[in-house]
């Protein structure tokens, strides 16, 4: 059974390019593990304590998230990229496709 998550980002104040350069290459990783980026949107009218960025992913199982989610190449580009000096927070919502 697929998961489906809604993932939403903040920046650190003045890092929203190097969370958007951050997330690009982190993205890439997602079909090595089966995972599928659904869409990527910048939210354009932002107010106090809105995200940056909101993501769907689509991965086929909870192995291939865990997968994903502990992968080596991800955690050197947390390192490579600072990732705690980029993002301020992440939410990550599981959702189903409404029927």
């Amino acid at each position: 059974m697929s998961i489906h998550l809604c993932v939403l980002l903040w920046e650190r104040p003045g890092r929203d390019r190097d969370l958007v350069r951050f997330e690009d290459e982190v993205l890439a990783l997602l079909p090595e593990h089966g995972g599928r980026l659904v869409s990527r949107h910048v939210v354009s009218d932002r107010e106090d304590g809105d995200p940056l960025e909101v993501q769907m992913i689509e991965m086929p199982s909870e192995d291939a998230l865990d997968g994903y989610m502990r992968a080596p190449e991800r955690q050197r580009l947390a390192d490579v990229h600072d990732r705690d000096a980029v993002v301020a927070r992440t939410q990550l919502l599981r959702v189903e496709p409404h029927r």
